[in-house]
């Protein structure tokens, strides 16, 4: 029972936990008038309205309307959807009472189904209450998740420095050694140091700059050029300024997906085109490469795109877009998220 519980988040362990207490709240309240039976079920059937109030507004109105500037019609469909809630309470619980509880069936009057509407507007603005704190503990949450998994990071970025410095030492002493004989090897050999002191120096941190995080993008391109035996036509138009901050490796992916997926090594036709740019508070980033015209078989799908979407959803919550599209011979991919 307590792996089955474990495998929800605790914001959904609360909310399993709150609802029986508020029916045996009822069910205790309505037990010194009524029969175990009546009590039950009038429990129960309480406990659904209130359920459908609740979660109606927070889970489907509020944010598919209210959230998406649609005021007009959020109040009008709150309007509609509370009347036929509580109306369809207002007949089927005399009915309930008048089909099993009770030898004198009471007849539904105006009187009655006023009382039922009555309490419906304190339920609904309760319901707002409800959100915000799912919306708090869903933070704690969220904050605690990327604790984790920085602290994760760390720890496996830690294992995997064998001395760090000794290598960046030695990669300088072999990059002085290449400079004389091929100088372009050892550019590219200074590139591979950078990218790995990146990894090293720039990456457990919570923010880079955007100029770190664009020249980190640089080197390892560089690097994956050398393996194309044709020339690849790359378009890098930077349009962000670089004194702004971004939590590390949030580009890094569409760039190493186009080198995984998205070049043929036989082919001269090989482009892509990468595009980043701020504008109204937001970064932009988008890459489009061509596609093999005969792909190579892969064991599945990668998990880049899914891991970076797990990354943003833990930063930004829902604030955040990351979309992709494939047609015949491109492939592109957008992402954009707050400064």
């Amino acid at each position: 029972m307590m792996q089955f519980f474990e495998r929800y988040s605790m914001v959904t362990r609360i909310q399993w936990m709150l609802w029986p207490v508020v029916f045996l709240l009822m069910f205790f309240s309505l037990l010194p008038e009524d029969s175990p039976g009546q009590a039950f079920v009038f429990s129960l059937l309480n406990t659904l309205f209130y359920m459908a109030v609740i979660y109606g507004n927070i889970s489907w109105l509020f944010p598919r309307l209210y959230l998406r500037q649609r005021v007009v019609l959020y109040v009008t469909a709150v309007i509609i959807y509370l009347a036929a809630v509580s109306l369809g309470r207002a007949y089927f619980m005399p009915w309930i009472y008048n089909r099993w509880f009770t030898d004198h069936p009471v007849p539904v009057t105006g009187l009655v189904i006023f009382r039922y509407l009555a309490g419906v507007p304190l339920l609904f603005m309760l319901s707002f209450v409800f959100r915000i704190a799912i919306a708090y503990f869903s933070v704690k949450q969220q904050a605690a998740a990327l604790t984790l998994q920085n602290t994760q990071a760390a720890l496996n970025l830690l294992k995997s420095q064998v001395q760090p410095h000794f290598l960046f030492n030695t990669l300088n002493n072999i990059y002085y050694e290449a400079y004389r004989e091929a100088p372009r090897t050892a550019l590219l050999i200074e590139r591979l140091s950078e990218i790995m002191r990146y990894f090293v120096d720039e990456s457990p941190k919570d923010q880079v700059s955007l100029a770190t995080e664009v020249s980190f993008l640089e080197h390892y391109i560089a690097l994956e050029k050398i393996r194309i035996r044709h020339e690849v036509t790359l378009t890098f138009d930077n349009q962000a300024p670089e004194h702004l901050s971004i939590p590390p490796m949030l580009l890094m992916t569409f760039v190493e997906n186009i080198f995984k997926h998205g070049i043929d090594k036989k082919s001269q036709q090989n482009e892509i085109s990468i595009i980043l740019l701020s504008r109204d508070g937001r970064l932009e980033f988008s890459t489009c490469n061509t596609l093999p015209e005969h792909p190579a078989a892969t064991a599945g799908p990668g998990s880049g795109i899914w891991n970076l979407r797990k990354r943003l959803t833990l930063l930004y919550g829902e604030d955040y877009l990351l979309t992709t599209a494939k047609s015949a011979d491109s492939f592109t991919a957008f992402l954009s998220f707050p400064l």
